[in-house]
């Protein structure tokens, strides 16, 4: 079978091309510039941008299954613009461009932060609405980019969406901003840390639920993919445990982390450093009502792996193929 993975060069991309590769299958990589992650890899790599179908929609041709995982992930405010730019808009290319090629099955990789948090209250679940008229733009634009897929598949298309939560895990090549706090935090890098908390989930146990969503969800399903809430204290006690580096020792309440936001901003500019402390981040990290994957698992059989093996197998990948812990 031949499936084509858009932003197969990120870091859901990376592990989701290694788990169909494992399992036989013919993968079709659509890259925008990026390529360490494929490097190595057995595929058949496609140039393009999702914006542009006209550029790669030839690479639908005999696909069965198309894995959009292809985002602009961001943790501003000011950055609207480019956020709905590559998710509702590139969304909507990836959704046409499957109609108009007959294939079978599209697997959309949203987030939770498509979910409305507002209520903060309860459990976080695919009952939940999606974001409307408030949030960052991160957020409207993923909610926005499922009703993109939504629309499709009122016109026909056969579709499914997961929403992992915190991404974290091996083969994270750029790295991402999860994976760069558990970077600052084993090279003694990162300043302070902030109390609150999120759910974290590997990124191969995301990859991995979204093929079972692939061969078993019914058209039209969407699944939350979510794996354990964990305090960002307790997350560095067990980079601090397998690194022997200690954490830091400073714990800021959030309202003053809120207050110190925008001159972390500020200082990160300065420096030409992505921030990890935002008004946006610091928000996720507010979030403390428990993501369910219950329905993931009683209908795809998906069991994310445990916590620290995560941590443990990402320090070691950063140790031998990434950047040095």
């Amino acid at each position: 079978m031949t499936v084509l993975i858009t932003g197969a060069s990120g870091h859901l991309g990376a592990n989701l091309v290694r788990l169909l590769l494992e399992r036989g299958e013919h993968v079709r990589a659509l890259v925008h510039h990026d390529r360490r992650a494929l490097a190595g890899q057995d595929v058949e790599i496609v140039a393009g941008d999702i914006c542009q179908p006209a550029l790669w929609e030839r690479a639908l041709v005999g696909v069965d299954v198309v894995y959009h995982t292809a985002a602009y992930i961001s943790l501003r405010t000011d950055d609207g613009a480019l956020a709905r730019y590559i998710n509702v808009y590139g969304t909507r290319s990836v959704v046409e461009s499957c109609l108009r090629a007959g294939v079978r099955r599209l697997v959309h990789f949203s987030s939770i932060h498509a979910l409305d948090h507002t209520a903060e209250s309860g459990t976080l679940d695919e009952t939940c609405p999606l974001v409307k008229g408030h949030g960052p733009p991160y957020d409207r634009s993923k909610a926005a980019g499922e009703r993109e897929v939504q629309r499709g598949i009122a016109h026909g298309l056969d579709a499914v969406i997961v929403r992992p939560t915190a991404v974290i895990g091996p083969y994270d090549f750029r790295p991402s901003h999860q994976g760069q706090v558990i970077l600052s935090l084993a090279q003694g890098t990162l300043p302070a840390l902030v109390k609150g908390g999120f759910d974290w989930v590997d990124a191969r146990d995301v990859a991995a639920g979204a093929m079972r969503a692939a061969e078993l969800a019914p058209a039209g399903a969407s699944y939350m993919l979510s794996g354990h809430w964990v305090a960002l204290p307790d997350l560095a006690a067990e980079v601090a445990r397998i690194t022997g580096r200690p954490a830091p020792r400073f714990v800021a309440p959030m309202p003053l982390a809120r207050a110190g936001a925008p001159f972390m901003m500020a200082w990160s500019w300065l420096a030409g450093t992505r921030p990890l402390y935002t008004s946006v981040s610091l928000r996720a990290l507010r979030l403390t009502c428990p993501a369910s994957h219950e329905r993931a698992t009683r209908e795809l059989g998906y069991k994310p792996r445990p916590f620290a093996e995560t941590i443990a197998d990402t320090l070691a990948w950063f140790q031998a193929e990434g950047p040095r812990v």
